[in-house]
């Protein structure tokens, strides 16, 4: 039975895959939109967002009315977003963050007097777009093209040049152009613009074609990237299939094939990859078997020592797996032969097919010993060796640690990692890793002394490289991020927003006074931050944590203005005056002549610290954020009204008085 492989990294890359979910997502919301060109290059999906009513029209004039546009995930010119705010037309922009920052690149070096030069291919969507952020961009797309053009410019040596690449452009075409590029032009500035994925994706599938009988490529026939994928393929695969469907696989197309690889171009969905995955499977079952002479002579077949076989499982005990190699001898593997990992036969369950290698016939109990361990381990130094030319990361299990570093299982091989390339911390206890799965790059191997030699920091730094790249394409000041606090200092706290870390000053922690970090966090917390200052060029991100809501400020002016009484708190007593809480984290200054309204030597004579007393606000001065305060005003308020109502009342008492005088010397009526 032929094995069928997908490739690790398939399918819709992360530009591809957020620019069809923001399409997915206006359909959702019943938003009525277009994609303005094809969204990606796939006719499956873009045939899907038509029918979930989303089309896709060629440029904005085709727009209709009322109509959202959408910018494909390649980007478009300076001119379309011109061209459609002139016309008022609401857009979401979905080009891929990595072209994104490419345009961005691009703009600012022609804004500085850069002459701008593009390798990529001439009529691809993303390099018109890049190439529509400024004018007279050159367009490369061979060594031929650039020698050409290098050829036709003159006065290089004293240019200022930017160089960048498409992001789907093949690396050896990059790196030839740039040799050129550099022996020519003395003041140059390359940017290697080439998608991390795009190359991983590469790497794998010339991985993948040089192992297996047959390789399928499935993709749209206008990507790019799956055409680059094709061509790569069948520089190390005898038969390599292009298909954009499950439609196009034939049963003749993959007969007599043991194995068969697959790959799929960035722009290609997973339903398409599993529909092909899933046919493949269902022809590989229901080839014709193999005739009742052949399953007798399968019956009688001798083993050797060394042999590979296949079988199929069909028990596990404590000590054994049993497997049945459709012959008249049984199989077992003792579980010390199946792998490294002490849980290895955890992996396996009756009913799985299994390849090992034969270590011993018993013809007289006819019995076949079997280990899976060591024909991992044949087959591992060709993959090791192979992950060491190709650069490709290997993943492996911890199995032991020495004083010099760990031990990691790799194909069924010992892979030794110094200390200093376990990426641990230098005072770190490396049995921290013991029994984990790790990741890892091969540096060197000796078969002649069996001894490979791994590094697991170097793929902790390209791990930290793709994140710093992913988040650096897609931050912006006031975006919101959960992160993880790495490292508190006397000043800050470093916080990881995934891959990437940024400081928060102590002063952006509270709104009130806090004397250390640690008051505030501990490390390995996960706290909720948000981006308050960028520098890209140092690579520098401020974080804030504290909420504006919560700005005491902003709580003390919406309840109190000028005239109000507060009831504050003495906080701290000074020769001038007192200062004294409002709200926590506003204070205010009462002086010592608003103290009492009488002469005092000094405020403690009058009151104490932790005193609560009623006093006036009298001035706020919104610029500085101070507060004047006036216990005195009060005081006087309070006489004034006593003096008023006294007043008053002796007003009334003299009205009453002369009222009575007058009553007096009213003459007595008397009828005639």
């Amino acid at each position: 039975m032929a094995e069928i492989i997908l490739a690790e990294t398939a399918g819709f890359c992360f530009g591809v895959r957020r620019a069809v979910d923001i399409a997915e997502e206006l359909a959702e919301e019943g938003i009525r939109a277009c994609t303005l060109g094809p969204i990606i290059h796939n006719a499956h999906v873009v045939n899907h967002l038509a029918e979930r009513g989303v089309p896709s029209v060629e440029n904005v004039a085709e727009i209709p009315e009322n109509t959202r546009a959408i910018i494909r995930s390649h980007g478009v010119p300076k001119s379309v977003y011109d061209e459609l705010s002139e016309r008022k037309i609401e857009y979401t922009d979905a080009t891929c963050p990595y072209v994104m920052r490419i345009h961005k690149i691009v703009k600012e070096k022609y804004d500085a007097g850069y002459d701008v030069i593009i390798v990529g291919k001439r009529e691809h969507p993303e390099v018109l777009g890049i190439a529509g952020q400024c004018k007279n961009a050159e367009i490369v797309g061979s060594e031929e093209e650039i020698k050409e053009l290098l050829g036709r410019l003159k006065n290089l040596e004293n240019k200022r040049v930017c160089a960048v690449a498409q992001t789907t452009i093949g690396r050896k075409i990059w790196e030839s152009c740039v040799k050129i590029l550099k022996k020519v032009c003395t003041n140059c500035e390359i940017f290697d613009t080439i998608c991390l994925a795009t190359y991983k994706r590469q790497t794998e599938a010339a991985s993948l074609a040089a192992k297996v009988d047959v390789m399928v490529v499935i993709g749209d026939r206008t990507s790019s990237n799956t055409n680059e994928l094709v061509e790569i393929c069948r520089s190390v695969c005898p038969k390599v299939i292009r298909v954009e469907n499950a439609d196009e696989i034939t049963p003749e197309s993959i007969s007599g094939a043991g194995s068969i690889g697959i790959t799929a171009g960035a722009s290609t969905p997973d339903w398409i990859i599993k529909e092909v995955k899933g046919k493949m499977s269902e022809m590989v079952n229901n080839f014709e078997g193999e005739s009742f002479e052949e399953l007798l002579l399968g019956s009688l077949k001798t083993f050797n020592n060394g042999d590979k076989v296949v079988g199929v499982i069909t028990a596990i005990t404590p000590s054994e797996i049993q497997v049945d190699l459709g012959a008249k001898y049984a199989g077992y593997i003792p579980y010390s032969e199946i792998g490294d990992d002490a849980d290895a036969a955890d992996k396996y369950k009756v009913g799985d097919e299994i390849e090992c290698s034969v270590i011993r016939v018993n013809d007289v109990e006819g019995i076949i010993t079997l280990s899976k361990k060591r024909l991992d381990a044949i087959k591992g130094w060709d993959d090791v060796e192979l992950a060491r030319q190709d650069k490709t990361t290997v993943e492996g299990t911890v199995v032991d640690v020495n004083a010099g570093g760990v031990i990691v299982s790799v194909h069924g091989l010992r892979v030794f990692v110094p200390a200093s390339q376990t990426g641990l911390p230098r005072n770190a206890e490396m049995t921290e890793i013991l029994k984990k799965k790790v990741q890892l790059k091969i540096k060197e191997v000796n078969r002649a002394r069996r001894r490979i030699v791994g590094s697991i920091r170097e793929v902790s730094a390209e791990v930290r490289r793709e994140a710093l790249e992913r988040v650096w394409a897609e931050i912006e000041v006031g975006k919101a991020y959960k992160g993880v606090v790495r490292s508190l200092t006397s000043y800050g706290a470093f916080v990881d927003i995934g891959g990437v870390d940024g400081m928060v000053h102590i002063s952006e922690m509270s709104w009130t006074r806090i004397g250390h970090p640690s008051e505030m966090f501990k490390e390995g917390q996960e706290i909720d931050v948000f981006v308050i200052a960028l520098d890209a060029e140092k690579k520098k991100i401020s974080l804030g944590y504290r909420k504006a809501e919560d700005n005491p400020w902003t709580k003390f002016t919406s309840a109190y203005g000028v005239d109000d009484t507060a009831k504050v708190k003495i906080v701290k007593l000074m020769p001038f005056g007192a200062f004294a809480e409002i709200l926590p984290g506003v204070d205010g200054l009462i002086h010592i002549s608003q103290i009492t309204n009488t002469h005092i030597a000094k405020p403690g004579d009058v009151l104490k610290e932790g005193d609560e007393v009623d006093a006036k606000i009298t001035a706020i001065d919104e610029e500085n954020k101070k507060v004047s305060l006036s216990m005195r005003a009060l005081i006087l308020g309070e006489e004034a009204n006593a003096a008023e109502e006294a007043e008053a009342s002796d007003e009334a008492d003299a009205v009453v008085a002369t009222s009575g005088e007058e009553n007096d010397i009213i003459p007595e009526v008397t009828e005639e």
